[in-house]
């Protein structure tokens, strides 16, 4: 499925949940052996529940941000999911491919309806326990790892909107690096 979404035969989605936290995410630090890695913040830390699909060809992260990881919040996600990959007049449709895992979010009732309500989304279920299959882990990796790691915030909305532009910006270095890779033929 790989090779015919880069060959743009087919839109390949890959989608889980991740959150982000008030507290700092430590990446790259290091202590003397036995040391404590742990950085005094204010307050109890907040969690901020990340739903998000990665397009395989392009590198495009879609995350819809919630207080909470349930049915209703991942058909928020297919919601946004609707004007960027579903049919449209006019356009020519290419057959979309959601990989899911069995999570409870994605096989309870309300979410099974939501996906029959959407016959253009083929889904293709992934083995339960192997989150290395789903490619989508890279990216809630490098958006805590790059974007949000080593910082503080005071509250869920502050956390919002640096989830929002750290979102925006690693897109936009994806799609810079896509665009230096591509070669011109002469």
């Amino acid at each position: 499925m790989k090779q015919q979404a880069e060959a743009g035969d087919i839109v390949l989605l890959s989608q889980d949940e991740s959150e982000a936290l008030t507290h700092p995410y430590l990446a790259h630090a290091w202590a003397k052996r036995g040391a404590d890695l742990r950085v005094p913040a204010p307050g109890q830390a907040r969690k901020l529940a990340l739903i998000g699909a990665l397009d395989h060809a392009t590198g495009r992260l879609i995350v819809h941000r919630s207080p909470t990881k349930r049915s209703a919040d991942f058909i928020g996600l297919l919601e946004r999911l609707d004007p960027l990959y579903g049919p449209r007049p006019g356009h020519a449709a290419k057959p979309v491919v959601l990989v899911l895992d069995n999570g409870p979010i994605h096989t309870s009732k309300l979410s099974r309806a939501a996906l029959d309500n959407r016959p253009w989304l083929t889904i293709e279920w992934l083995p339960k326990y192997a989150p290395e299959l789903n490619d989508i882990e890279r990216s809630w990796r490098d958006l805590k790892r790059h974007f949000l790691a080593h910082q503080t915030f005071r509250s869920i909305e502050q956390l919002d909107l640096a989830v929002a532009d750290a979102v925006e910006r690693l897109n936009h270095e994806r799609t810079r690096h896509l665009c230096h890779n591509q070669q011109i033929a002469a």
